[in-house]
């Protein structure tokens, strides 16, 4: 199949990459002249593990290539996907469909014989039915169909879910589109990946829903650990006790300073949108949203505590992306945490091995550091913010050597309460 992705953002590379892998012939689009050039050079403008390598391959391979010229791509494609930001609208918190209403009317001037155009974007329910009759508007004499297919990827494992999903929903009004879907994941098919098949409203849905289901586990445990600090008990077993029933799953069961990312803060204010608009409002969402809020301020509350007076205290942050294994920054817990501290009056010390690039105008005031040992450096206390590989294993003699202070808040739980008392440090943990 012929292939044009339109939107070089994080699904869109990831998902025109991985295409390409499939065996289809892909051209990326964005309208951002220096990114095209950047990947055209082989560069990858977002961190993803093996994204890099895969990029060079296909690339290697003729299946692969980068432009600016969006009519020359959608005019030669059987299929085009609509990968372009669908960002946090102001004032009302609904998903701004800007760009995805931009790139259609573009796409339809630039539409030859029968072409699928999939959404890939995270859009409201109902917005396939208007990209539909904004088609059918603009382009009334194009033969096409609209699909939806919402994208289920982990930054930092993106690669892997792409190629061993869990479900592809495929959201879709003819058979004539089916088809075209099917011939797209073909390669899926023949790993019994499962392929699921729905109206485009419930394709729509289906993506809200599960983000807000999963930012619910994130909250409720959340909470539950703060019980748990007040009556005694350890939110790690609790977790896992919890986890072992099978109706419930371990998965985003484990405490911490809140959920961040592209997704979640995104998708649950838009869902409790849609419901306010159809009144029917999302009352469990709309307290998840504002459970992560409050949970993001207890964590400043705890480090505050835990230093007594910040003014004049020096203090390590270990990590500031959202998550481990990708650069990504958007409504990160270090965005509520860091300004909070510096705004204190400590002197706040950063190491992230991949958030220097954009944490960096994200928080002003700050120094940036190599390593962990480094940012520890004379420092009052070490946050341990974001759980990357490399601060699961610190050797804490040589930490607490470096550190003028003993005092450490593991915001992750990583380590053991006696582990890091026996090293000489005071731990603070969540739960």
């Amino acid at each position: 199949m012929r292939i044009a992705m339109i939107g070089t953002g994080y699904v869109g590379l990831v998902s025109g990459i991985c295409f390409s892998d499939f065996g289809h012939d892909v051209t990326c689009v964005d309208r951002d002249t220096t990114k095209i050039d950047r990947l055209k050079a082989g560069d990858v403008p977002i961190y993803e593990p093996g994204l890099e390598d895969l990029m060079a391959r296909n690339v290697a391979a003729g299946r692969l290539d980068f432009t600016s010229d969006l009519a020359a791509a959608v005019a030669a494609a059987d299929a085009v996907f609509i990968a372009v930001g669908t960002p946090t609208r102001r004032g009302d918190g609904h998903a701004d469909l800007t760009f995805v209403m931009a790139a259609t009317r573009e796409i339809a001037a630039a539409l030859t014989g029968y072409t699928v155009v999939v959404t890939k974007s995270t859009v409201p329910v109902g917005t396939n039915a208007a990209v539909a009759a904004l088609l059918r508007e603009t382009a009334p004499d194009a033969d096409f169909d609209v699909a939806s297919n919402p994208e289920f990827l982990r930054e930092g494992a993106a690669i892997e879910d792409f190629m061993r999903p869990d479900r592809v929903v495929v959201g879709i009004e003819s058979a004539r589109a089916r088809d075209v879907m099917q011939t797209i994941y073909r390669p899926l098919s023949l790993r019994d990946a499962p392929i699921m098949f729905t109206d485009l409203a419930s394709a729509e849905m289906i993506k809200y829903a599960a983000n807000a289901f999963l930012a619910t586990k994130i909250s409720f445990i959340n909470e539950i650990a703060a019980l748990c600090e007040r009556v005694g008990a350890d939110v790690k077993q609790v977790s896992k006790g919890m986890g072992m029933d099978g109706r419930i799953g371990p998965k985003f069961l484990h405490a911490g300073p809140g959920y961040g990312g592209s997704c979640f803060p995104k998708d649950t204010r838009a869902l409790a949108r849609i419901g306010q608009e159809h009144a029917v409002p999302q009352r469990i969402v709309e307290t998840v949203i504002e459970v992560n809020e409050a949970v993001k301020r207890r964590m400043v509350d705890k480090i505050f505590n835990m230093l007594g007076t910040p003014s004049g205290k020096r203090v390590a942050i270990l990590g500031v992306t959202f998550k481990p294994d990708t650069d990504d920054m958007r409504e990160a817990p270090s965005l509520t945490i860091v300004p909070a501290l510096v705004g204190a009056g400590a002197e706040v010390r950063v190491t992230d091995p991949q958030g220097r690039s954009e944490g960096e105008h994200m928080l002003p005031g700050v120094s940036w550091h190599d390593d962990a040992y480094a940012a520890a450096e004379g420092a009052d206390a070490v946050v341990l913010l974001t759980e990357w590989n490399e601060f699961r294993a610190l050797d804490l003699t040589r930490l607490r050597h470096v550190m003028r202070g003993t005092k450490i808040a593991d915001l992750r739980n990583i380590y053991r309460p006696d582990e890091l008392q026996n090293s000489g440090f005071t731990y603070t943990s969540v739960g």
